[in-house]
């Protein structure tokens, strides 16, 4: 709106005393104040409404006259209510620096004029945006994209004020307007979205971090062809990207809300751009995974892979490594295929969370089988001695993979949904890839045994005894840890003593009573009794390399 709207509306009570030639200045905004100094809560294009209270003699009018119009403020306005007329300094000040000055009736209050600018100010913008919105999504969605949900956040910024930012479900930033999040805010927000998804709850769904409120909307594709409507929201919910909004959206008119639900469905558009060039990739993976599993000739892996590296790596000079990531999503019940949603959470988790933006997961090729999810991973070769494989020095790490994602992953699979995950070693030719394959998948079961919704195994688990836990049959695992274990629970919960503890400390202590006894606090004579009573209620000798391995595989199965 315009400063000369506001003199057009009597119930303002408004009176120009200077600057009819800067009536045209647009109003973005209004603030009250009676500081003498408001600079640092100014941004521009405010009216400013003040009740004078900052002046004590006429050498102050200046200097705060001099901090509004370097502002860029488009106008003030200063009540007669305190001091009657305006001075005259303050009149002089105004038109030394080209500020147009109003003064406001005694009879009205400025909670008056705000909340009128405030609800011409938001229908305007409003309005214009939704305009822009929608020609935006003309555009986008009968020709090439328009620039990215960037420019779609920077719209909310400039015509509404609002800060915003896509994030994916795992709380990877993907676009946003100003400042990125920081990443355990991002991870929060993701959680507590994707819990209220899975709750079904209603969005916009809101929370409160640092004293910021934030409002997140739902970012669905639409793309997904024929046959592939989503009948379950665990099909979707662990691929849809989410809005966040720095505002509560709680006591937004309707007009508001829908407005940003147009927002999400063009940034939706992107989404479902970025599917469709995935597309040439899971081709790629799709064909080497069924030379690999169908044996076919390493030469002829070979030849694919040369096909695929300039794909998943442009500009690389020399042949990458390859590393396979194997994923599976299981749920508790329903008919729900695990494999698309692992694919589509694997695309996602491969991505350096580091790294913002839809593009970076461009470079990882993921297949579906069945129920799992199988990713060929490039890395890029070290240059070293001719002849000498030194391994690739950024190679998946699987302890550290899902360290950043697990949070919000586990509020998406709440409790019926689980995530497995094994990783391989590097290899440097097609040789490799099949026992890289199964490497992968073995690792897979390691993590498939472990407790917890989101696990992960690495190749380097399957050298050790852990490989083997996982195919121990449950009832002989129960009954093995009963017998070892029970009767020093019992004792525990009967005595309030602590004999599970102690074993588990003198075992990872390698027998030493010295240093046992420092870990645990205690006298040697006290830790001597206490083994003691162990050896006494299981009929097991501590001092026997056997029966040190039977206690400690009993712990590690429990």
């Amino acid at each position: 709106m315009r400063l000369r709207a506001l003199l057009e509306t009597e119930a303002l009570g408004l009176r120009l005393l200077g600057g009819e030639e800067e009536l045209d200045r647009t109003v973005r905004g209004v603030m009250t104040t009676d500081l003498r100094d408001p600079s640092r809560y100014l941004t521009g294009g405010e009216l400013v409404l003040t009740g004078l209270a900052w002046r004590r003699n006429s050498a102050d009018s200046e200097p705060f006259v001099r901090i509004l119009a370097s502002a860029g403020v488009a106008g003030l306005a200063a009540g007669e209510a305190e001091l009657g007329d305006i001075p005259d300094d303050l009149v002089s000040a105004c038109v030394r620096n080209r500020l147009p000055l109003f003064a406001v009736n005694e009879d009205v209050a400025f909670a008056t004029i705000t909340e009128y600018v405030v609800r011409q100010v938001s229908g305007e913008r409003a309005g214009d945006l939704a305009a822009v919105v929608d020609r935006h999504r003309r555009l986008m969605t009968s020709g090439p994209a328009g620039g990215g949900p960037d420019v779609v956040l920077d719209l909310l910024t400039t015509d509404l004020d609002l800060r915003a930012w896509v994030l994916s479900p795992t709380g990877r930033q993907i676009a946003g307007a100003g400042e990125p999040l920081a990443p355990g805010i991002c991870a929060t927000l993701a959680s507590e979205h994707l819990a209220a998804v899975r709750t079904g709850r209603r969005g916009p769904h809101r929370l409160s971090i640092q004293g910021i409120t934030y409002s997140l909307f739902s970012i669905r594709g639409h793309g997904r062809g024929p046959g592939q409507a989503v009948r379950d929201v665990r099909e979707s919910v662990l691929s849809d990207w989410l809005l966040a909004v720095e505002a509560d959206a709680g006591d937004w008119p309707a007009e508001r809300l829908d407005l940003l639900q147009g927002v999400t469905q063009l940034i939706a558009v992107e989404r479902d751009r970025r599917d469709a060039a995935r597309t040439v990739r899971r081709r790629l993976a799709q064909e080497v995974l069924e030379l690999v599993q169908t044996g076919a000739p390493p030469a002829e892996i070979a030849a694919r892979l040369r096909v695929a590296a300039p794909v998943l790596l442009p500009g690389l000079g020399a042949a990458p490594h390859w590393q396979v990531v194997v994923a599976r999503v299981d749920w508790d019940s329903g008919d729900i295929p695990g494999g698309p949603v692992a694919q589509s959470l694997l695309e996602e988790i491969l991505v350096d969370p580091s790294m913002s933006g839809p593009e970076p997961s461009d470079r990882i090729a993921v297949a579906h089988a069945g129920d799992e999810a199988i990713a060929l991973v490039p890395l890029p070769a070290l240059s070293g001695d001719a002849g000498e494989d030194k391994g690739p020095d950024s190679a998946l790490h699987a302890d550290v993979l899902l360290a950043t994602v697990r949070e919000p992953l586990a509020a998406g699979l709440a409790d019926d949904g689980r995530l497995t995950l094994g990783v391989s070693a590097a290899v440097h030719s097609a040789e490799g890839l099949r026992g890289a394959l199964e490497e992968a998948r073995h690792a897979r079961r390691v993590a498939a045994a472990r407790p917890g919704r989101v696990c992960a195994a690495g190749h380097h688990e399957l050298a050790s005894h852990v490989l083997l836990l996982p195919f121990v049959p449950d009832d002989v695992r129960r009954a093995f840890t009963a017998r070892l274990l029970d009767p020093l629970r019992d004792y525990d919960r009967r005595h309030r003593a602590e004999l599970i503890p102690t074993l588990e400390a003198f075992l990872d202590c390698d027998g030493s009573w010295t240093r046992c006894a420092t870990r645990l606090h205690l006298h040697v004579n006290t830790l001597r009794y206490r083994v003691g009573r162990i050896e006494q209620l299981t009929a097991r000798d501590l001092s026997r390399l056997e029966d040190k391995l039977d206690f400690f595989l009993a712990l590690r199965m429990s």
